[in-house]
């Protein structure tokens, strides 16, 4: 009898261990097709089988796949997409391709332009911040002068904060734009800015699968001018009321863009006005698919592989739990010296994880996006206080030196609860 497999394209350090351990419970053999499959070191730990292709060349794949029906039966198709939000849309077209379960190529495209979204957005009346699209820096100060500063600059294609900053005056604002113009920030696509009103107030994140609105969850962030996640909690505190009208507005996003198969995240702040949509992903978010587990009982990524190969799901929740994830983030650039306590802080009753991304003597080198971490702790339990309090006491239990570049011979210790503590009000709350 021929092996079912599951094809996986790329790959995520949060997620893809997930997708590859969730593929093997349900008896498939998972395949990962990337260009370089040496970046993803779970693949090589636990024996997963690569198949190095160039994954923008959509041609290319197709041909890889085609070579497997000799050994394997595929299954289903899905995969990942930060840094390159595009590699979602090929997945799309890789499932059309081969007649598999997927989701809608033209809606992961309208989704994937994050100013084509936009205009979408707005023209179902959907509440989005102020926006703009430049091409240049004129464009772009003549963009930021229009909605008023402070604006958001980001890449019109992108994913994971990578290229995304508060720009709080004019000084910050053209040293973005020369940071993203000027050849530091890659590219996946054309130089196209997305300039955005800073929309202030309390983030969320909805997760939904098809058209249902599965989780909402809240978030704070570290200092600005950057938006890295800090902490991450299922469910958000909301009033029936509140989570009613950032479940309604979800809904209404997934009809505007045409999507409703499979997972989306949608991201909001609260303003004075209400929920204000700050960004539709057509995919499930890297790292939340644990806290939705432990929060509701729903495990979305094996639900999401039912889906992907044509079986029945079940998104019924199980229980009703707290969850958060804490983020182990540096406050500096330079060598990590040691880092230590993550056994004693994983012995702590009510915490179900603690993973460091990063061995001694790596050089810590902080872009302003979801890859500045270096590990992160997650607790649960039956309330939030109580969570929290897990939390807090792992996190006192983690430490790390890192010695700067510019001065190798003052090594700086940090401890890993300062890092933990919620973040202040403010503009760090984005």
């Amino acid at each position: 009898m021929t092996r079912r497999a599951l094809i996986l394209i790329e790959g995520s350090r949060d997620n893809g261990p997930l997708y590859v351990q969730a593929a093997q419970r349900l008896g498939l053999h998972p395949i990962t097709l990337s260009a370089d499959p040496t970046q993803y070191n779970y693949l090589a730990a636990k024996g997963v089988q690569a198949i190095r292709v160039d994954t923008h060349n959509l041609a290319a794949m197709i041909h890889e796949c085609s070579q497997l029906p000799a050994t394997y039966d595929i299954a289903g198709i899905t995969g990942f997409a930060a840094p390159d939000e595009t590699a979602y849309a090929r997945v799309a077209r890789l499932c059309r391709h081969f007649d598999l379960p997927g989701p809608n190529p033209p809606s992961v495209d309208r989704c994937c332009d994050k100013f084509v979204q936009r205009q979408l957005l707005a023209e179902f009346g959907i509440p989005i911040p102020a926006y703009r699209l430049a091409t240049d820096a004129t464009e772009v100060e003549s963009s930021a002068e229009t909605i008023g500063l402070p604006v958001i600059l980001k890449p019109a294609v992108g994913a994971g904060s990578s290229g995304v900053r508060l720009c709080r005056n004019v000084a910050e604002l053209a040293e973005h734009t020369t940071y993203l113009l000027g050849g530091k920030h890659i590219w996946g696509s054309s130089q196209r800015i997305l300039v955005e009103e800073f929309a202030q107030g309390p983030y969320y994140g909805a997760n939904t699968m098809g058209s249902e609105v599965i989780a909402i969850g809240n978030a704070e962030f570290g200092p600005p001018p950057h938006f890295v996640f800090r902490e991450y909690t299922f469910p958000a505190p909301l009033t029936e009321d509140e989570h009613q009208r950032i479940a309604d507005v979800s809904l209404s996003c997934l009809r505007a863009l045409g999507l409703g198969w499979g997972p989306a995240n949608i991201e909001f702040r609260w303003t004075n006005h209400g929920p204000v949509v700050i960004e539709v992903n057509p995919r499930l978010p890297a790292g939340e698919a644990e806290l939705v587990q432990l929060a509701y009982g729903i495990d979305l990524i094996t639900e999401h592989i039912k889906l992907v190969i044509g079986e029945e799901w079940d998104l019924r929740a199980r229980h009703s739990h707290t969850a958060t994830k804490g983020m182990l983030l540096p406050d500096r650039d330079g060598i990590l010296d040691w880092i230590d306590g993550d056994v004693r802080a994983a012995a702590v009753p009510g915490v179900r994880e603690v993973k460091l991304h990063v061995e001694p003597k790596t050089q810590i080198v902080r872009k302003g996006d979801y890859q500045d971490s270096i590990g992160h702790v997650i607790a649960s339990s039956s309330s939030r206080t109580q969570t929290e309090a897990i939390l807090e006491r792992a996190g006192n239990l983690i430490s790390w030196s890192i010695t700067p570049f510019t001065a190798l011979s003052e090594p700086v210790e940090t401890a890993a609860s300062n890092l933990l503590a919620p973040a202040e009000v403010a503009l760090g709350k984005r």
